[in-house]
């Protein structure tokens, strides 16, 4: 049986998590104080997943760039394509905090939107 210890990132408590595999599954949890840490461990040791935060330049606004996210997780080994993805692209302000940026980021099926905003010049 396999043993991977972990800090719970669920909440601000910042459990230590030892999860327990046997293969590829899952077998127990421990040293979760609350229920999203079990459901923290099992999804980062079978299926991990992050949140992209960056910037995209802006043509025409009062700044060069916004900032901007992937709306929802991708798995861990897209980070680069998305990062490589956003390079180079350039929005038309205005931007307004949520508008789309762009759909199905690196063929994740996941949209960047903007976390800031640019208004026209």
């Amino acid at each position: 049986m396999e043993k991977r210890e972990l800090i719970c990132i669920g909440c601000p408590l910042g459990c230590m998590l030892t999860v327990e595999l046997e293969g590829a599954e899952v077998v127990n949890v421990t040293g979760n104080t609350c229920p999203r840490g079990k459901t923290y461990a099992e999804k980062e040791v079978t299926n991990p997943t992050r949140i992209v935060t960056s910037s995209v330049k802006v043509s025409g606004g009062d700044r060069v760039s916004v900032a901007c996210k992937t709306k929802n997780d991708i798995p861990k080994g897209k980070i680069f394509d998305v990062a490589r993805a956003l390079k180079d692209v350039v929005v038309e302000a205005p931007v307004c905090i949520g508008d789309v940026l762009l759909e199905n980021v690196a063929d994740t099926g996941v949209e960047i939107v903007a976390t800031s905003t640019a208004k026209r010049k």
